[in-house]
């Protein structure tokens, strides 16, 4: 029950964090979407004026990926409530193993069956 509580703590901790950080995590998937873009129009790029605006835009996108590093914080946020997910029904596995009675009953029906 108790490890129950800190993974539903630790969930709302990081689904707060995720809202908070929402419109960074748009903003730099906007931003990366530009600079990648950018990045492969300025290797197609035959002329020097094309590589030279390719250049200034992924420059701009760059920028603006940086300006958006609390996205980073949002992304962990993301790996955490995954993460609360995973083992939301591995919390109550636990007590079913660590039981004595439970061992007990086990050992008791090896021993009958010997």
């Amino acid at each position: 029950m108790m490890k129950k509580a800190g993974l539903l703590l630790l969930g709302i901790i990081a689904a707060i964090v995720l809202l908070s950080n929402l419109g960074s995590l748009v903003g730099m998937m906007i931003s990366l979407g530009i600079l990648y873009i950018a990045f492969k129009k300025f290797i197609q790029a035959d002329s020097t004026t094309g590589k030279v605006i390719w250049g200034i835009l992924g420059f701009i996108g760059l920028s603006t990926a940086v300006a958006n590093m609390p996205a980073i914080l949002g992304l962990v946020a993301i790996y955490i409530l995954y993460v609360v997910y995973k083992k939301w029904d591995g919390a109550s596995d636990d007590k079913k193993d660590n039981d004595p009675f439970t061992n007990f009953e086990k050992q008791w029906d090896e021993l009958k069956k010997s």
